[in-house]
């Protein structure tokens, strides 16, 4: 009969601290996914609440703050 050992705590085998390496960077990982596209919908809200009058009315603000008199 086979006998199993058991781990000690805090005496952790190559393999579990590698798996347990790989699990928490592919958490980190889908946390900075779902944090990016948070951001990403966002800013997109913003951009989408502007009418079309309010975003000539900016680009034409911006145009005269580089270049002062230059507008088409």
């Amino acid at each position: 009969m086979r006998r199993w050992r058991v781990p000690r705590p805090g005496k952790a085998s190559g393999l579990l601290k590698a798996s347990n390496l790989w699990k928490a960077l592919g958490v980190a990982g889908f946390l900075g996914v779902a944090a990016t596209g948070a951001v990403i919908v966002r800013s997109e809200r913003r951009r989408r609440s502007y009418t079309p009058e309010e975003i000539r009315e900016r680009l034409h603000a911006r145009l005269d703050e580089e270049e002062p008199g230059r507008r088409p």
